[in-house]
Formats: C-alpha cells, structure tokens, sequence
C-alpha cells in the first residue's frame, strides 16, 4: 500500500465536511489518463469543490500520453511508482513536478527496476 495525502482546498466555505471512496479498475489505468477527482463527479470520479481535475495513470516503457492542458491552468504530477518524463522531464517515484501554461502535456513511461510507472495529474485552475 502506498499513501499519498494531497490538500485541495476547496473553492467555498462552510461546506460540510464529505468523504467518497471508490475503486478503479486495473483495466482502467493501463496506458492512459483515468478521472479520479471532478469538479462534477464525471466519469464516476469523486466530487471535489474546486476546478481541478486529478487523473492517474499507468503506463509501461515507451507508452506515450498526451494532455491539453489549456491556456492558463497548471499542472502538478507525481510519481508514486516507477519513471516517466514529463514534457521531457525525468521523474522518478516520489518525484514531482509543477507546470504552467505549456498548454500541452506529455507523459512518456521509462525504464524502471519495478515495472510500469504509476502516476497522477493535477489539472489546475
């Protein structure tokens, strides 16, 4: 098990506090971006209350993904197991890296001692 705590705050006070949980299926996360987390809940992703997007993934050595990111949000991404490049940046597990109005992302899995690379994408306003 691997734990990683990431505060949103959200974009209105008072709310009550609200817990969802769900699981993703392996076959989801293979070789793309997966919604974990929505404003809206699309997709079967949890609610959140903020403009943000969150997305994992998985990908294997060479397996490219490419993301809009749009003109003027920002991105975070974390490596939770294994290696990537991010916009032609090497990640590594526990590496993570902030980017801004690069408009698009790419995300290109590399060789790694422990197989596939696990990863999120936070797509910020």
């Amino acid at each position: 098990m691997h734990f990683l705590q990431i505060w949103i705050v959200p974009d209105t006070m008072g709310l009550a506090p609200a817990y969802e949980q769900k699981r993703f299926p392996e076959e989801d996360r293979r070789g793309r971006l997966f919604l974990l987390a929505s404003r809206d809940g699309r997709d079967g992703s949890v609610t959140i209350h903020q403009d943000a997007r969150m997305y994992g993934g998985r990908l294997h050595p060479g397996q490219r993904i490419v993301h809009d990111l749009g003109r003027g949000r920002h991105a975070w991404g974390h490596v939770a197991r294994g290696a990537i490049t991010l916009n032609g940046i090497p990640l590594a597990a526990g590496d993570g890296a902030a980017i801004s109005d690069d408009g698009v992302l790419t995300i290109v899995g590399r060789e790694a001692a422990k197989g596939p690379a696990d990863f999120l994408l936070l797509d910020l306003a």
